[in-house]
Order: structure tokens, then C-alpha cells, then sequence
């Protein structure tokens, strides 16, 4: 077991998790409002392994708003809160500055460790380019089960976002407007140069093909330079997701890629549209699980059997 988790707050800039046995810092919680073209939103970042290799990428220069591990929506009402440019159905991607919104934050409800576990619950709004608040997110995230014998450790994220408009908000992606495997939205993940090219891995297949199916998990391995070996991270999301916070059911689909660069997001809207009425909430659960070593697929799902929801 580790010697207890570490919190190290800056206000009005970030979080740090520090894990004390080995000094590593897991990651940065960066609350602070950036760039507006990249659409402003909290997110993790440095992601490191307990050996201490960046498992996230940052303002890349293939797409600058890409940042580590953070809550997004490409297509939100007409609204672009991803960030950079809009993809317009038949039209492609396009400059279009005054649809590109924001997350702001508002407060923290909690920020404890208390050894084994780390909590930061934060209460944000989400904005369109012209300011107006169309939701409310309750966003809640957990350090846990860091564990030095499996060079592993696992942050489960949650978060519920309340419609704050007169009328639905209707939550898609590229695909939605009509380009094809290009679901994104949600909770994404953007890996580090080390994971392109990397192994995807789910249940019950590998490679770029798991784009826009259906599985509890995806995983990407990586080999860093200069490191001591490859590291893997697992993304799973927790099985009330397809039915919980939404009006009937609406399935999550995979998002991921290794090629030209590696990303994954169990996304909330790959085919179809998701609607949430005024009032309603639509609430996720994800977990999220950064390992040392390339993991297979059966110590993978062995994992998360041994951890569950």
C-alpha cells in the first residue's frame, strides 16, 4: 500500500496529486481559463505512471486544443465546446470563432486525501460563445487503488450535467453531422507521443477497427523514450451509462485512434444525437486506469473484475 496521497492546491490555477512513496506527481488539475478559440475547460494534466512517464498530451501541434484528460462537447445546440474548428455538414471543418464555448469553473465542494483516496468535487457552467449559462455539471473526481506491486492507479470521474436552458440541448459530434468515424464528444483522452502507433486493445478484439463499437472498456499501450519500459492506460465506463440521467437509453460507442495520434472517448453521441430536456440531468461515471508495463488483454479484464464498480 502506498504511504498516503498528497493534495498541493494553487488556488485559481490547479491541483496536484502527489503519490509520497515514490514523489510522483499523478497529475495536474489545471482549473484555470485558457485560450478562447480552444474552448476553456478544466482538465489533467501532466498524467504520469508511478514510474513517472507522461501518459497525456497537451496543445499538441496537430490539434493545440487537445489538453491531457478532460470533459468536452464537439457539437452542443450549435455550440462548440472541443475547441478549434467546427465541422459543418457538408462543408468540412471550419473557422467559425462564434460558435466556440466554454467551460468555466465555479467552485470546489471538496479537495481532501485522506491516504488511500483523493477526492476533488467541483461545481462548473457551461457556455456558449455569447455567455449565456446552458448547463450546470457537478463534476467528482477520485484517486484510488494506487498500488506500486502493479506499478498501477486508477481516478474514477463522474459528472452530471443539468440543462439550464428553456429548451433541449441536443448533444452530438462530426458523425452526427455527417462525417464519417469521427464520433468524439465526452470525456476524452488524449495520449501522449509515446501511445501513437500503440496497441489497442478491448474485450474482445484489438486495433483501429474498435472505432464506433460498443464494449465496457478500451485500453492503448505506449513505449516512452528513455523510460523503462511501455506503459498502458484503460479507459472503462461504468455499465448505468447507456441508461442513467437520459430519457430512454443511449448507448455509449468508442471513439479511439493510434494513427496520426493516439486518443480515446467513450463518446456520449458517436451515431446518434442525445437529447436532454430542460431540467434533466445526464450523468457519467468513468474509470480510468494508468498502469506501468504493456498490460494484456487478460490482466487487463482481470483488473477490472478485482475492481469493481
Amino acid at each position: 500500500m502506498n504511504d498516503g496521497l498528497r493534495l498541493v492546491h494553487v488556488p485559481g490555477d490547479r491541483i496536484t496529486v502527489v503519490e509520497p512513496a515514490t514523489g510522483v506527481e499523478l497529475f495536474a488539475y489545471v482549473h484555470r481559463p485558457e485560450a478562447t478559440w480552444e474552448a476553456p475547460k478544466p482538465y489533467l494534466h501532466p498524467v504520469r505512471t508511478l514510474v513517472g512517464d507522461v501518459v497525456t498530451g497537451y496543445r499538441p501541434d496537430d490539434h493545440r486544443w487537445h489538453k491531457g484528460l478532460s470533459l468536452t462537447a464537439s457539437h452542443l445546440s450549435g455550440a462548440n465546446l472541443w475547441g478549434g474548428n467546427t465541422y459543418v455538414r457538408g462543408k468540412g471543418y471550419l473557422e467559425l470563432p462564434e460558435c466556440v464555448g466554454s467551460m468555466a469553473h465555479v467552485g470546489f465542494d471538496e479537495i481532501s486525501a485522506d491516504g488511500e483516496r483523493a477526492v476533488i468535487a467541483e461545481r462548473l457552467t457551461w457556455h456558449p460563445h455569447s455567455g449565456e449559462l446552458w448547463a450546470e455539471e457537478a463534476r467528482r473526481i477520485e484517486v484510488h487503488d494506487v498500488d506500486p506491486a502493479s506499478g498501477s492507479w486508477a481516478l474514477t470521474w463522474t459528472s452530471a450535467v443539468t440543462n439550464r436552458r428553456s429548451e433541449p440541448l441536443r448533444f452530438g459530434s462530426p458523425t452526427t453531422a455527417g462525417r464519417e468515424t469521427a464520433g468524439y464528444t465526452g470525456l476524452f483522452w488524449r495520449g501522449s507521443h509515446a501511445f501513437r502507433g500503440g496497441r489497442i486493445i478491448g474485450p474482445a478484439g484489438e486495433g483501429p477497427d474498435l472505432m464506433g463499437t460498443q464494449a465496457p472498456w478500451l485500453a492503448l499501450t505506449g513505449e516512452h523514450d528513455g523510460a523503462d519500459g511501455p506503459a498502458t492506460v484503460v479507459i472503462a465506463h461504468a455499465p448505468e451509462n447507456d441508461h442513467a440521467g437520459v430519457r430512454g437509453t443511449h448507448p455509449a460507442h468508442w471513439f479511439v485512434r493510434n494513427d496520426p495520434f493516439a486518443g480515446i472517448a467513450p463518446s456520449w453521441a458517436f451515431h446518434d444525437e442525445l437529447e436532454l430536456a430542460p431540467g434533466d440531468a445526464l450523468t457519467r461515471r468513468y474509470r480510468v486506469v494508468v498502469a506501468a508495463g504493456a498490460w494484456r488483454r487478460e490482466q487487463i479484464a482481470a483488473y477490472l473484475e478485482a475492481h469493481p464498480w
